[in-house]
């Protein structure tokens, strides 16, 4: 099949499916694995030429919803009668279901149901490791600092917070991103902030910017030096690649308890 991916989570897919070879184009921000590296570039995910799609005459375009203003690229695939799916998982779940969907559409859907279990099997292992966590310390996940969005009950780095032995400190929004103010963020006086700001590589990000917030130099996570920048390709995406990002977050946050926590090679 001739595959198209304008979303860096969905190139990702492909890759855990074993079908990188089968991509003929990718968007811009895509960057992993190093073997798209010579693929044509279609343009911003919010931007995509579509032009340069229909050009490569693919067999299907995996398109996403996963920010906001995609929209726009899947009704232009649909506009011009382009064949596409639509993956859009907020959940660890829904990204197991969007390997499987993936995969049924292109044809390899046994092998997809593989590499899903896999994928479960290692989830249920952090969770187990999880559930020994005597004291869970509160995460401010930081996905825009102005104006700030941060990931509220309904998103996978709320799930990832707790499989790591943390708990997301705005997890108690009922949405999927959920914007607020410094104030806020202050007043919920999280224990460790976490930098990982969409599409920002983390040399491009300097955690000592926090301390020129007002009032921030108060917090204890700042006087504890509890400011990391994460890998907005471990944490932003909606991959499997989520599973490296949770690894480094568990150990970060509890050695002792997932030191022994058995990685599937598939994920590291």
């Amino acid at each position: 099949m001739r595959l198209i991916s304008i979303c860096p989570s969905n190139t990702e897919l492909i890759e855990f499916l074993g079908l990188t070879d089968q991509l003929v184009g990718v968007d811009d921000y895509s960057d992993w694995p190093e073997a798209i590296s010579h693929l044509p570039r279609l343009g911003p995910d919010l931007n995509i030429d579509i032009d340069q799609v229909e050009a490569l005459k693919p067999d299907l375009v995996i398109a996403s919803l996963s920010v906001p203003g995609m929209e726009k690229n899947v009704e232009e695939l649909k506009k011009r009668g382009l064949p596409y799916i639509v993956t859009n998982p907020q959940s660890l779940a829904e990204i197991g279901q969007s390997l499987m969907e993936v995969g049924a559409a292109c044809g390899v859907a046994d092998r997809a149901r593989l590499i899903a279990e896999r994928y479960t099997s290692q989830v249920e292992t952090f969770k187990q490791a999880a559930s020994l966590v005597d004291k869970r310390p509160s995460l401010y996940w930081e996905w825009w600092p102005k104006p700030v969005f941060t990931p509220g009950k309904v998103n996978w780095l709320t799930e990832i917070s707790e499989l790591a032995g943390g708990y997301n400190v705005f997890g108690d929004e009922e949405t999927a991103n959920f914007q607020t103010d410094w104030e806020e963020v202050k007043q919920r006086n999280p224990d460790y902030i976490l930098l990982s700001w969409v599409g920002v590589r983390t040399d491009k990000i300097n955690p000592a910017i926090v301390q020129k917030r007002p009032g921030w130099t108060e917090l204890p996570a700042i006087q504890q030096q509890n400011v990391t920048v994460m890998e907005e390709e471990l944490y932003c995406r909606p991959s499997p690649r989520l599973l490296a990002g949770l690894h480094k977050l568990a150990m970060m946050l509890h050695p002792a308890i997932f030191e022994n926590v058995e990685m599937d090679d598939l994920f590291v």
